[in-house]
């Protein structure tokens, strides 16, 4: 009812409002209507029911959406920054699994690296020392070779030590020495 009082009332100000700027508008240039001061009344209950409304409507439906829709962003966020959290830590995880398995196959890779060079280096040593022997056997035959053969220029020596030496008495003496005499004085002076 007071609403109904309060309407009727505002628009019998409105009204005369009106009528008296109409009357004064003609006579003083016109007013505009909000700094008329005989619709203050009017305008003043209009703003307070405007007002009224207006935070209505925001205590009741504005705010309970924006902070629904908050609260709904609030909570993705938290299950989103868990989710972000859990995928770090698997990611860490599979990058720790990953570098051990790294350092497991290095260290594998070095161990079939050392056996290899292990193996090649005893099939190089096993076919040097069959090398070697070969070449120790060649090295005693060739010895036994040369041995005979200087054990024979040897013999030979006192034989052509002899011959030489009469050759020379002949040229420088002019005479003839026999070889049994030549050879003992050949035999005396290998001797000294």
């Amino acid at each position: 009812m007071f609403v109904t009082t309060v309407l009727t009332a505002s628009t019998e100000t409105v009204v005369e409002g009106a009528e008296h700027a109409a009357e004064h508008g003609a006579a003083a240039g016109g007013v505009f209507p909000p700094f008329d001061p005989s619709s203050f009344a009017s305008q003043l209950l209009w703003l307070a029911i405007t007002f009224g409304i207006f935070y209505y409507v925001v205590s009741k439906v504005i705010i309970p959406r924006l902070s629904g829709i908050l609260g709904t962003r609030r909570d993705r966020i938290s299950r989103d920054l868990d989710e972000a959290q859990r995928m770090k830590e698997e990611s860490d995880a599979a990058l720790a699994a990953y570098e051990q398995e790294l350092a497991e196959a290095r260290r594998s890779a070095g161990q079939i690296a050392q056996e290899a060079r292990d193996k090649a280096k005893a099939e190089a040593d096993a076919r040097r020392g069959e090398a070697e022997g070969r070449l120790n056997e060649k090295l005693a035959v060739s010895e036994k070779e040369i041995a005979a053969i200087k054990a024979k220029a040897l013999s030979e020596v006192d034989g052509i030590a002899t011959d030489t030496a009469t050759e020379i008495v002949r040229q420088l003496v002019g005479g003839t020495a026999t070889r049994a005499d030549v050879a003992k004085a050949v035999a005396a002076a290998a001797k000294q």
